[in-house]
């Protein structure tokens, strides 16, 4: 009698399904921060000393030498162009450490994801609670950072609020490049990928240590769909004081950004754990 049945794998939905996402990501995230709330004040220190070493000793040391910086029709001192554009790429740094070193860990090296697959909860909420938590990480750096500048007075715009929900936004696009990395690594090291070829040269493009207008023409038109260059756009005017003048496609870009990483991010994941 001939065997008819397709195999298994062939009735398997698709890896690129909409995500299927319940309220069960909630535990996830909070087993995450009872986790990590045993050791916040470490993790804290550790993830804001960084950022304020670069605004010190570039903010104040270049900033003697550089004065002001133009933006658009405004001079503004280097230290506040400097801080505005530092505080994203802290937001950046944070979600992706915490999406990819933390959470490779829970994923491969723990196995934490699988024991919590073994409730019923699906991989769907664990990425997506995941992803989150990376950003909620960037966010509390973020507000850390902004404290301290309150405090040395580099900017006291009210507008700062909006920033506060800028960055957030950050944590989340920043959070959901990670984790395709994420899905791909085999070990450790192969983050180092990500940082020596993503993030480190987006740092260097994106208009946070020197204003875009000094970059090659080509180079230029590159970097104005890099993330953080959109993130970069709509935080610095509003350290200013100022409404962003275009906000629209910076804020599209970001949107863009989130929704097609964290979908790439939960295919792979998806494929991972499947194979």
């Amino acid at each position: 009698m001939e065997d008819t049945a397709a195999p298994h794998h062939a009735q398997d939905p698709s890896i690129w399904q909409p995500p299927q996402i319940t309220a069960r990501w909630w535990p996830v995230f909070l087993r995450n921060l009872l986790v990590w709330r045993k050791l916040a004040l470490p993790s804290l220190i550790g993830n804001i000393a960084e950022p304020l070493i670069w605004l010190v000793a570039f903010g104040y040391g270049m900033g003697a030498l550089v004065g002001t910086v133009q933006v658009g029709d405004t001079a503004v001192p280097y230290i506040l162009f400097l801080a505005s554009g530092s505080i994203c790429m802290s937001a950046m740094n944070a979600a992706s450490f915490e999406a990819l070193y933390s959470a490779f860990s829970r994923m491969h090296v723990q196995k934490t994801w699988d024991g919590i697959m073994n409730a019923p909860v699906g991989l769907d909420d664990v990425v997506f609670a995941e992803m989150l938590w990376a950003a909620f990480k960037s966010i509390f750096t973020v507000s850390a950072i902004l404290l301290v500048m309150l405090a040395l007075g580099i900017s006291h715009s009210p507008k700062l609020i909006a920033a506060w929900f800028v960055l957030a936004g950050c944590g989340v696009v920043f959070s959901s490049i990670a984790l395709i990395f994420n899905a791909l690594a085999k070990s450790y090291d192969f983050f180092t990928y990500y940082f020596t070829l993503f993030m480190t040269p987006m740092m260097f493009l994106s208009g946070v240590f020197f204003p875009l207008d000094q970059l090659p023409p080509l180079v230029r038109a590159a970097a104005d769909w890099l993330p953080l260059t959109n993130a970069v756009a709509l935080v610095r005017p509003l350290f200013m004081d100022q409404w962003p003048a275009a906000p629209l496609r910076p804020a599209l870009v970001l949107a863009a950004y989130a929704l097609l990483a964290f979908w790439l991010a939960l295919g792979l994941t998806r494929r991972r754990f499947r194979g």
